[in-house]
């Protein structure tokens, strides 16, 4: 599994052509929120992590969690998927650990009402577990279990 990770988006369509071309399952870490927005209007992208994780700073009333109701139905329409890195949740500190899944929570609403699809990433968890953790965040059961068939085959 190889994440493609630049700021450029010329050299991130340049890894996705290379990926697609060997047939590999595309994954991109999100960046910027024009980034983020040419991404999901890619056809060959599979999955796009790491949304939560960013420096700007809260609404007083919404969470800026990286994601919003546009990209979740370009995410929809383009059969992207969403991903959550539990892994690297798992050694933030405490306070900043609060903060993410907080904006996790709200991707998980974000993509309950709009369907679609979140995949979980990390190989030291249980199934059941990581479906207590999605519940408890607001997921329902069927994105619950729709998240970890991704995590199985990691």
């Amino acid at each position: 599994m190889q994440i493609i990770n630049t700021f450029n988006l010329n050299e991130a369509r340049k890894q996705i052509q290379k990926l697609k071309r060997e047939n590999k399952e595309i994954i991109v870490q999100a960046q910027d929120n024009v980034f983020n927005r040419k991404i999901f209007e890619n056809l060959d992208v599979d999955i796009v992590i790491g949304l939560e994780f960013h420096d700007r700073k809260d609404k007083l009333k919404q969470r800026d969690s990286g994601l919003n109701e546009v990209l979740c139905k370009l995410a929809k329409k383009n059969n992207i998927k969403i991903g959550i890195d539990i892994g690297r949740i798992k050694k933030l500190p405490v306070k900043d650990k609060a903060v993410v899944l907080s904006r996790v929570k709200q991707n998980i609403q974000l993509c309950r009402r709009t369907e679609s699809v979140i995949v979980f990433f990390g190989k030291e968890f249980k199934n059941e577990d990581v479906l207590g953790f999605f519940q408890t965040l607001g997921g329902s059961t069927k994105q619950g279990k729709w998240a970890l068939i991704k995590f199985k085959n990691d």
